[in-house]
């Protein structure tokens, strides 16, 4: 059976007060509609059909290959919203879910169970509701009898008696798309606002004699759809519970889950210890047993196992295992930490490798570099790595002694057991298990290395 989701994206969103598409407005580090993509490739077969019209050219950018578009000009509801994607649809698919791209909280798990009740219907419709105290301007759901679907009465038409009834229209369906096409040009138009509301075609099944079953949702914190950057907040909120509860359950502590920010992309090891006020951004990878915070920031980063961060921001790197780091430490775009390297508070590293043992003081800067295993870095070294048009490089080899407050002018290499005395401005290279001092450094003696220990 091919099922096919229709998602509605063509809305203005005047209330948000935005130049950005509705659709498009992040949660939890992605836009809306990726978290409905995401939700209704669990219960579809086929590519997704979006319906666009505001903002359009961005929408269809940022979606790409990812789903099938069509545009909805001039914009006269929602009823009319689904009838443009039968250009598409028609003859090519069994079933047709249709949601809304801005409820980003709806399911994958909800839509599927949507489906199966569809699939046991002998009608044309099964819908998507909820049983809530606040209707949140929703519809109310109007029942047979028999317990099935006789109509949605929207809020503004309601009767006192009809408000009162708390099962509420969600705006999830799935039809019968043998039968969707033709039921959508049966729909009125609207006498007050002039245009044609999917809603309607509930009542023409009903009344066709054709039934209209309802899944009941149990999570009302799925239902919400943004309108107000005040709904945003409240999504923002409930996806962030979501998140987090996730990660917990499969094994990952939070000290206070209230003050940890996690997106959605981040992928997080067991047994790895969340501190309070820690953000996790983007694309991030953490192993196992890592105690990460509190105040720390951390972007599009790759961690190993066992590595303590205390109050740092990191930002595309490489952590491997056994590393420590901070308070106050820094970690640009490219800096990649060996096993068991320790980084001080207050330095900071970009575009640069240091290898497995390495020891970095406090106040340090590295830069464009590559530094050998097991080299020491004197608290306030700095890598001088830019003259004003390019970047250059600085490389040092294993067993290397930098002493506190060296300047290393790149471009520079110092070779294995090399060592700069204290406060050395270093603007030639360094010949291996050589001692440079002053300013600038000479050399002075040679350095007789210890054997190292098995």
């Amino acid at each position: 059976m091919k099922i096919t989701a229709v998602l509605l994206a063509a809305g203005q969103g005047t209330r948000m007060k935005s130049t950005l598409p509705k659709v498009l407005h992040p949660v939890a580090g992605k836009p809306m509609i990726w978290h409905a993509l995401h939700a209704v490739a669990q219960a579809t077969t086929e590519m997704p059909v979006v319906v666009v019209g505001h903002g359009s050219d961005e929408v269809k950018a940022y979606l790409g290959e990812s789903a099938q578009t069509v545009l909805q000009e001039p914009q006269l509801g929602t009823g009319h919203a689904v009838m443009q994607a039968e250009s598409l649809l028609k003859d090519k698919t069994d079933l047709v879910i249709v949601c809304y791209a801005d409820m980003p909280l709806l399911r994958g798990e909800t839509l599927k169970k949507l489906v199966q009740t569809q699939q046991h219907n002998q009608g044309p419709i099964s819908m998507l509701t909820v049983i809530a105290d606040d209707p949140r301007g929703f519809g109310r759901i109007l029942r047979k009898d028999d317990g099935t679907v006789e109509a949605i009465v929207e809020e503004y038409v309601a009767t006192p008696e009809q408000a009162k009834i708390k099962e509420l229209n969600v705006g999830g369906y799935c039809f019968n798309a043998s039968w969707l096409w033709d039921a959508l040009k049966r729909i009125p138009k609207n006498p007050k606002k002039g245009e044609y509301y999917l809603t309607d075609i509930v009542e023409l099944a009903s009344k066709d004699g054709l039934s209209v079953h309802a899944t009941v949702m149990e999570d009302i914190e799925e239902t919400i759809g943004v309108n107000t950057r005040i709904h945003l907040s409240e999504v923002e909120a409930a996806m962030r519970r979501r998140i987090n509860q996730t990660h917990m359950l499969n094994g990952v502590t939070m000290i206070d889950p209230v003050s940890t920010y996690i997106e959605a992309d981040v992928h997080i090891g067991r047994d790895t210890v969340i501190l309070p006020n820690t953000y996790i951004f983007g694309k991030t990878e953490i192993g196992e047993g890592n105690e990460i915070g509190p105040n720390t920031m951390i972007s599009d980063t790759k961690i190993g196992n066992g590595c303590k961060i205390i109050a740092s921001s990191l930002e595309g790197a490489i952590l491997e295992n056994d590393v420590d780091m901070g308070p106050f430490a820094r970690l640009r775009k490219g800096a990649h930490l060996g096993n068991h390297v320790h980084m001080g508070n207050f330095g900071e590293v970009k575009d640069s490798y240091l290898a497995d043992g390495v020891k970095m003081g406090h106040f340090s800067y590295i830069g464009n570099a590559q530094i050998g295993s097991n080299t020491n870095i004197g608290a306030g070294t700095i890598t001088a790595n830019y003259d004003g048009e390019k970047k250059h490089p600085t490389t040092i080899g294993e067993d290397v002694f930098i002493g506190s407050d060296t300047m290393l002018v790149a471009p520079i290499t110092l070779g294995a057991g090399a060592r700069t005395g204290a406060g050395s401005i270093v603007t030639k290279d360094v010949a291996e298990d050589t001692l440079v001092v002053g300013m600038p450094a000479r050399a002075i003696r040679k350095i007789e290395r210890k054997p190292k220990k098995k």
